[in-house]
Formats: structure tokens, C-alpha cells, sequence
């Protein structure tokens, strides 16, 4: 008895010995596709916007302050996973706050599923990751519904709140866009007429005066017809408050004249 309790406890004890399983892998992190070029720009508002593509890299180097635009194709099917690292340079004096914002083509803010989309950085990093996943675009949804459908996207990179003698140091800004679905639309029943895609184009601008329009060849001629005014309800009420005008007058002499003395 006491022999199998000696070899139960042998081996209980290599068996804490062994180490421990390895956990569940983490997801692996977004790669760029390759041969990507790298997109070394971003623009400033909703029409300069910089156009990129999924798994294209973004490496841009800006000021603390600035707004960054950049814009993306969605097609049905697709999720879009979002990183970027803003990287700091010494000597803040505070904590920032940052954050990453994605507009749809009719310019409404979509919702992210994960990722840190408002990250606050101490006064002692050096970096900040952001994140963030949108939901699957779909091919079809009703105008109320607020629901991602194809088009064109855009990201916007900026920071909410820092100290301000921090506004305007220098930052470097890596950023990627992956596709992280299936490709597979929900079954929605309906698909999109057309991508929601703003037109930026709308019309032309008139840089001359517009030329006048040619004269009436009949106003033109030597008639009475060239210099006589038309006639106008504005003319016949003058022309009658005029007679009137003078009767009245000569009524009034007639009754105010002294009789003359013979």
C-alpha cells in the first residue's frame, strides 16, 4: 500500500513538473500585401482625402494637430480591419488622447466592432496603437438602417485632446487596411444600384461674364415704333392724373379770380 502511494506521488509530481500547455495563439497581427507600394501622404479634409487600397502601407510623418484623410473601395462581403501606430518624439509634457474615425460614401461615421479606437497615450511612451473593425459590408440595406454598404470609405487620423504646448511636434504615422472577410455577401435579398461614392464634380465654374443677348432687329428700325414708349397701365394713370392735374387747376383759378371793376 504504502509502495503505490510512494509511485502516486512520483508521479503527481513529474506531472507538475511538465510545463504548462501553450495557451491559444494570438491573432496574428496585419500584414501588408506584398509588393504593396507605400503610401508616404494623407490629405487633409473629406475631398483631398489620400486613395489607398487594402493591405497597402501607409508610413506619413506629420505635426501633432493635423487631421489625416485617407480613402478606401469596399465592396459586399468585405471587413475591414484598421491599425495604426502613432509614434511620439521626447519631451512631451502630457497625455494625449487619439483617435481613428471611418465615414462611409454619405459621410456617416460607422461604428467599430473592436479595436482601441481611442487610445490615450502617457507623457512617458513613445508610441500609440489604434485599432479598429468595421462590419461587414453589405450588398444591400434599407436607407434608415445606418448599415455599411459598398463604396467608398474614408479614414480620418487625429488627436482629441493633448497639452497644448505639445500641438505641432512632430509625429510618424504607420497605418494599414486589411480585409479580414470571407468575401461572402449576407444574403440579404437586394443589391445597390450604385456604390455610394460622393460626386466631387457637381458642375463648372463661370469665369466670364455670360454674353448679352443679340438686339431685336425690329426695335432697331426707324419707326414710331423704335422711339415711341409702350403703352402701360403706368402711362395711362399718369397721363389721366395729369388731366386732372389741370382742370383742377383751372376750376380752382376760375372760383378764386376777383371779378374785374369796369
Amino acid at each position: 500500500m504504502r509502495t503505490r502511494m510512494i509511485r502516486a506521488g512520483v508521479a503527481l509530481a513529474a506531472a507538475l513538473a511538465q510545463p504548462a500547455a501553450p495557451a491559444l495563439a494570438a491573432t496574428a497581427a496585419p500584414t501588408p500585401s506584398p509588393g504593396a507600394a507605400t503610401v508616404t501622404k494623407a490629405g487633409t479634409s473629406f475631398l483631398t482625402a489620400t486613395p489607398i487600397t487594402a493591405g497597402q502601407p501607409v508610413h506619413v510623418g506629420a505635426s501633432t494637430g493635423d487631421y489625416l484623410y485617407w480613402s478606401f473601395p469596399a465592396t459586399a462581403g468585405q471587413i475591414h480591419e484598421i491599425t495604426a501606430t502613432v509614434a511620439f518624439p521626447k519631451g512631451r509634457t502630457g497625455a494625449s488622447t487619439w483617435t481613428v474615425d471611418v465615414f462611409d460614401g454619405l459621410r456617416r461615421r460607422q461604428a467599430c466592432t473592436a479595436g482601441a479606437q481611442t487610445p490615450t497615450a502617457a507623457a512617458s511612451a513613445t508610441s500609440v496603437p489604434l485599432g479598429c473593425t468595421l462590419r461587414q459590408v453589405r450588398s444591400w440595406a434599407e436607407p434608415w438602417s445606418g448599415d455599411p454598404l459598398p463604396g467608398t470609405y474614408y479614414l480620418r487620423l487625429s488627436v482629441v485632446d493633448l497639452p497644448e504646448p505639445d500641438l505641432g511636434l512632430p509625429i510618424d504615422v504607420d497605418l494599414l487596411v486589411s480585409d479580414v472577410g470571407d468575401g461572402q455577401a449576407p444574403g440579404d435579398d437586394g443589391e445597390l444600384k450604385a456604390p455610394l461614392v460622393p460626386n466631387t464634380k457637381a458642375g463648372t465654374v463661370l469665369t466670364g461674364e455670360p454674353a448679352a443677348a443679340p438686339a431685336d432687329e425690329e426695335q432697331d428700325g426707324a419707326g414710331l415704333d423704335g422711339w415711341l414708349p409702350e403703352l402701360s397701365s403706368r402711362w395711362i394713370w399718369t397721363t389721366v392724373g395729369g388731366v386732372l392735374a389741370a382742370v383742377a387747376g383751372v376750376v380752382g383759378f376760375a372760383l378764386t379770380r376777383r371779378p374785374r371793376r369796369r
